[in-house]
C-alpha cells in the first residue's frame, strides 16, 4: 500500500486527529490499482488558503503555518524567518537579503530568545543562526505556535512559544530536484537533491542534498560563502510505527555586518553615506578583519513504536555541535621596533554542543483517553575564549589558532546547563470527538554553571510547568479553543559565557499565559482569531555587545495582552487573498537600575521594550495554468527600543513579490520552472528591529563605520532593510 503525501510529517503537525501512521482523509475517491496496491491522494488546496500562507488547524491552541505551496514560490535562499514574516504574531528582522546571517523574531512582546526553535521537533540553532539548520528546498512547512509549547517538547525557552521546521519526506521513487539562482549583490546559488526511492526491499527511503551560496554584502565591502548538506532517512511500518533521521552539515564564512546606531542610520538615509565594512586593507575595519567562520552538525532522530496491548513508545534523540570564531577590530599595538600593527580580537568557540533525548511511553486507557509519561534529558555546553592576534599583512584576520600571529590566548570560559525533566500528559476526546482535552504537567530540574579564571558559579533550579488545552468542534466549520500554561526561559550556554562569575546568573524567566480562540473554515474562507494574556516575571533580555555577541540581563516583570486574527480565501478565479492583524498592549511592570548611569529608570507603566502595538499583513497569490505569483506586505508599528522608553523606532513596511511559470514536463525534467523574487520593491530605507535591549538612549558603545576611526556611539543598534533585491531561479524535479 502506498500513500501520496507525508504520513510522517502529519505526525509532527499539531491538531491532526487521525491515528498514528494513518494518512490524511482523502479529498478524492480511493483508486484501486491491481489487487494489492492502493493509491490515496491528498489535496493541499483542501488544507490551506491564501496560496499556502495559512493552513486549517485543529489543535486546541493557536497554530500558524505556511506550507510547501507558499514556500516553493519564495526565494530558495530564504530562511524560515523570511517564510513566516507575514504571520500575525511576529515581526521579523533580517540583516541581509539572502539569509546568510539569520535574524530575529519579535512575538507578542517577546523575542526568539524566549522561543523554542525546532527542526522535526528537536531544538536547533537560534534565529540569528537559523541558516545553519536546513535548506529551504527541504522544508515542507513551518509552524509557529506563539506563546505555547507541548508538554513533551525538549524546550528550555518556550515563553514565546515554538517554531517548528518540518523537513522533506523522501520520495517513494528515485528522483530529485535541482535549481540555480542568480541575483543582485552578486548572488549565485546552486542546489541539488537526490531521492533514493526505496533502498532495496527494506521500506527505507532517503535523500541527500547539497547547496552552495556566494554573495557580496549589500552594505559596504564583504564576501559571504555558505555550503550546506541535508540528509534524511525514513521508514514507515504497516502498524503505524516509524523512524526518521535528519542530519545537516553547515559551513559558512561571512562578513559580520555593522549594525548602525540611530545616528549612523539617519546619516545613511539622508546623505547616502554608508556604515558598512571598509574595502581598504590598511583600515582596521577592513571587511576581512570582520568575519564569522563556523562549522556545525545537527542530528534529529525521532522514533515511534506501536507496542502490543495499546502501548506506544516515542524516543526523540538529538545532537548538534558547532565550532568556529568571530573576528573583530582590536585596536593597535606598538611593537619593540616602534612600528604599529593592527590587532584582531576573537570570540573563539572551541565547542558549542547540545545533546539530549525525550523518552515517552503512552497507553490507550480506552477509545477516548490516551495517557503518557516521559523523561527528558539535555546537556548543553559551550567552551569559549577571547584571544587576540596581530592582523595579517594583507589586512585579514588570521586563524586565532595560528601561533605566529597570536598575542594572547585570552580568558577561557565554559558554561552550560544539564536538565532532567519528568512529565505526564493526558489526551482525551469525548462527544464523538468534538471535545478535545489535553492536559499535562512537566517538572524541570536544571543545573546551570559558569566557569572562568575567577571562579565557578553554579545554581540549581526547578520549574513546574502545567498546561491545559480544551477545544470544542461546534460543527464541521467551527471550533472554539482555550489554552492556559506556564512556561519559562533560562539563558543559553553561549549567553552565559558573557557573564563573568562576578555577575550573578539571572533568575529563570517565568510566564503564565491564557489564550481563547475561534476558528472557522468552509469551501471559501479560513478564519482564525485568538485573544491572549501573558504575565511575565524576571523578564530576561539580551544586550548586543557587537560582533554577534550578546549578554543577558533582567528587567523585572511585564504583562502583555491582545488579539491575533488571520483570514484567507480559497482560489477565486485563480486569486487567493490573505490578511492578518495583531493588536498588542505590552507594559513594563518594574523600574530598572541602569548600571551605566547608576540611576533607577522610571520604566514602570511604560510600553514594553520591542513590543509594537500593531502588526498587519496582506498577501495575494494568483495561479493560472503554469503561471504563479505572490505579493505580500507587512507593517510593524512604532516601538520602544530602550527599557527607559527614551529611544523609539518608527513603524515600517516591508514587501516581497514572487513571479514564475511552471512548464510541462520535457524529457527527464518533470517540472521545469523559472521564477523571479523581489524584496523591498519600493527601496525603503527603514530600520526593521533593534539588535537587542538597552537600558537607555545614553548607553555608550564603540562604533566602527566604514573607513572612519572608531568612535563612541549612544543608544541601540539596529537591523535595517536591505535595498531592493532581485533573484532569478531556474529549477526542475526529475
Amino acid at each position: 500500500m502506498t500513500f501520496s503525501g507525508s504520513a510522517l510529517a502529519a505526525q509532527a503537525q499539531p491538531g491532526k486527529k487521525h491515528p498514528v501512521g494513518a494518512p490524511h482523509k482523502s479529498a478524492k475517491p480511493v483508486e484501486a490499482k491491481g489487487e494489492e496496491e492502493i493509491s490515496v491522494t491528498t489535496s493541499r488546496q483542501a488544507l490551506n488558503g491564501g496560496g499556502g500562507m495559512m493552513r486549517i488547524e485543529r489543535a486546541p491552541r493557536t497554530v500558524q503555518t505556511v506550507d510547501h505551496e507558499y514556500i516553493s514560490m519564495r526565494n530558495p535562499s530564504s530562511t524560515a524567518l523570511d517564510l513566516i514574516q507575514n504571520l500575525p504574531s511576529v515581526s521579523i528582522s533580517t540583516p541581509d537579503p539572502y539569509g546568510m546571517q539569520g535574524g530575529q523574531i519579535q512575538a507578542r512582546g517577546l523575542t526568539d530568545l524566549d522561543m523554542a526553535l525546532l527542526v522535526d521537533g528537536a531544538p536547533a540553532a537560534a534565529a540569528k543562526y537559523i541558516t545553519e539548520n536546513v535548506d529551504t528546498e527541504n522544508l515542507e512547512s513551518v509552524s509557529l505556535t506563539p506563546g505555547s509549547s507541548e508538554t513533551a517538547l525538549p524546550v528550555m525557552s518556550a515563553a514565546g512559544g515554538t517554531m517548528n521546521e518540518q523537513t522533506h519526506t523522501p520520495a517513494k521513487k528515485f528522483g530529485g530536484l535541482v535549481d540555480f539562482s542568480y541575483g543582485t549583490n552578486n548572488l549565485s546559488r546552486e542546489f541539488i537533491r537526490l531521492d533514493t526511492g526505496e533502498i532495496g526491499h527494506t521500506g527505507v527511503h532517503g535523500y541527500f542534498s547539497f547547496s552552495n551560496t556566494h554573495t557580496r554584502s549589500w552594505m559596504g565591502a564583504g564576501i559571504n560563502d555558505r555550503r550546506h548538506i541535508d540528509f534524511g532517512l525514513n521508514k514507515l511500518w504497516e502498524n503505524g510505527s516509524y523512524a526518521k533521521t535528519f542530519v545537516s552539515w553547515n559551513w559558512e564564512d561571512f562578513t559580520i555586518d555593522n549594525y548602525p546606531t540611530a545616528q549612523q542610520f539617519y546619516r545613511y538615509k539622508h546623505t547616502g553615506q554608508g556604515y558598512g565594512r571598509s574595502a581598504d586593507s590598511s583600515n582596521i575595519n577592513y571587511w576581512k578583519n570582520n568575519t564569522d567562520y563556523w562549522n556545525q552538525v545537527f542530528i534529529s532522530a525521532p522514533i515511534h513504536i506501536v507496542l502490543p496491548h495499546r502501548f506506544v513508545f516515542d524516543l526523540q534523540a538529538y545532537y548538534n555541535l558547532g565550532r568556529g570564531w568571530d573576528a573583530s577590530p582590536g585596536g593597535t599595538a606598538t611593537q619593540a621596533d616602534g612600528s604599529v600593527r593592527n590587532v584582531t580580537s576573537y570570540f573563539l568557540q572551541g565547542a558549542t554542543e547540545r545533546r539530549g533525548a525525550v523518552a515517552k511511553l503512552g497507553y490507550d486507557i480506552d477509545r477516548h483517553n490516551h495517557v503518557a509519561v516521559g523523561y527528558w534529558y539535555e546537556n548543553n555546553y559551550t567552551a569559549q575564549s577571547y584571544p587576540t592576534s596581530y592582523t595579517m599583512e594583507n589586512g585579514a584576520a588570521p586563524s586565532p589558532n595560528w601561533a605566529a600571529y597570536q598575542i594572547a590566548a585570552g580568558d577561557q570560559q565554559n558554561a552550560g546547563t544539564e536538565i532532567h525533566s519528568l512529565f505526564i500528559e493526558d489526551h482525551a476526546k469525548y462527544l464523538n470527538d468534538r471535545l478535545d482535552i489535553q492536559a499535562g504537567f512537566k517538572f524541570v530540574m536544571a543545573n546551570t554553571w559558569n566557569k572562568d579564571l575567577y571562579g565557578r558559579m553554579v545554581v540549581n533550579r526547578t520549574e513546574p510547568l502545567p498546561q491545559l488545552s480544551v477545544g470544542y468542534t461546534i460543527d464541521e466549520h467551527s471550533q472554539i479553543y482555550m489554552n492556559a500554561e506556564g512556561d519559562y526561559r533560562q539563558p543559553s550556554a553561549v549567553d552565559l559565557g558573557w557573564l563573568y562569575t562576578s555577575m550573578p546568573i539571572p533568575k529563570n524567566q517565568y510566564s503564565i499565559k491564557e489564550e481563547l480562540g475561534y476558528r472557522y473554515h468552509d469551501e471559501h474562507i479560513i478564519l482564525d482569531a485568538s485573544f491572549f494574556n501573558y504575565n511575565v516575571t524576571n523578564r530576561i533580555v539580551n544586550q548586543y555587545l557587537g560582533m554577534n555577541q550578546f549578554r543577558p540581563f533582567s528587567i523585572g516583570n511585564q504583562h502583555m495582552r491582545g488579539f491575533d486574527a488571520m483570514i484567507s480565501a480559497r482560489p477565486i478565479h485563480g486569486f487567493s487573498p490573505y490578511a492578518s492583524v495583531e493588536y498588542l498592549h505590552a507594559v513594563q511592570d518594574s523600574n530598572v537600575l541602569d548600571p551605566y548611569t547608576n540611576t533607577m529608570l522610571n520604566s514602570k507603566g511604560t510600553q514594553a521594550i520591542m513590543a509594537p502595538r500593531v502588526l498587519a499583513n496582506f498577501g495575494l497569490t494568483y495561479k493560472y495554468a503554469g503561471f504563479f505569483g505572490n505579493a505580500s506586505l507587512h507593517y510593524t508599528g512604532p516601538q520602544s527600543v530602550s527599557v527607559a522608553g527614551d529611544q523609539r523606532m518608527p513603524g515600517f513596511v516591508t514587501n516581497t513579490i514572487s513571479l514564475g511559470y511552471r512548464f510541462k514536463p520535457v524529457g527527464f525534467a518533470q517540472s521545469p520552472t523559472i521564477k523571479l523574487n523581489f524584496a523591498n520593491v519600493t527601496g525603503s530605507i527603514v530600520r526593521t528591529g533593534a539588535m537587542g535591549a538597552i537600558y537607555s538612549a545614553k548607553d555608550p558603545s564603540t562604533v566602527y563605520s566604514g573607513s572612519l576611526n572608531p568612535y563612541t556611539g549612544y543608544g541601540n543598534s539596529f537591523m535595517t532593510a536591505a535595498r531592493f533585491t532581485m533573484t532569478g531561479t531556474v529549477s526542475t524535479s526529475f
